[in-house]
């Protein structure tokens, strides 16, 4: 499901536990981490489909979070082409998401990253709020730190001191902070990026 400009919807998942940590997965067989992401069926709505990927990727249900915020708007990514399937060339441009900020009030053994069949991480851990961006795959740093800029605001206890902003630069500016290094091996393509989506 394609808008008219080619952006796929999508949610985006950041996870707190009570220190203000966020949830870190790894990709399955990478060396690549992310915050929990996945397409919006049609029909759903984005808390819908953000509830329905926090089960099949963490495992954990709406008794397990609280929802604390989420962005106004779309925040969009584009797909370099290398990463799009041939047949959606031309049509697919990549995703547009909303981004939700979610509180845990389960325990880290309600994590189950074998929830379903098609696993999407094969480990995971606890991260500072403000994530290492030269781990994420280049082509989602910008909209992963517009996110974290967007919701930083509404976490608990007033803990959103911005390790990237130690510039001056006002957090509202789209290039805050970007650090211009590289992993030591560049990620492996997204199952839920390219192209046609799984769902």
């Amino acid at each position: 499901m394609l808008d008219r400009e080619g952006f796929r919807p999508n949610v985006g998942i950041i996870l707190l536990n009570t220190k203000n940590q966020v949830f870190w997965g790894k990709r399955i067989r990478t060396h690549s981490w992310q915050f929990p992401q996945g397409g919006i069926k049609y029909g759903e709505t984005p808390e819908q489909a953000m509830f329905r990927e926090l089960h099949e990727e963490v495992g954990l249900t709406s008794d397990h979070v609280r929802i604390i915020a989420r962005t106004r708007d779309w925040l969009r990514y584009e797909v370099p082409d290398h990463f799009i399937r041939r047949d959606a060339r031309g049509h697919y441009r990549g995703q547009k998401q909303i981004w939700f900020l979610l509180q845990l009030v389960g325990r880290d053994t309600d994590m189950n990253l074998r929830a379903t069949d098609h696993p999407e991480f094969d480990a995971w851990r606890w991260n500072e709020y403000w994530v290492p961006l030269e781990v994420v795959i280049e082509f989602k740093r910008d909209v992963y730190q517009m996110a974290l800029t967007e919701l930083a605001r509404f976490l608990p206890r007033g803990n959103h001191h911005n390790r990237y902003l130690r510039s001056g630069m006002r957090p509202h500016h789209r290039d805050d902070g970007f650090e211009e290094s590289r992993p030591a091996t560049e990620p492996q393509a997204l199952d839920d990026d390219p192209g046609a989506p799984k769902d």
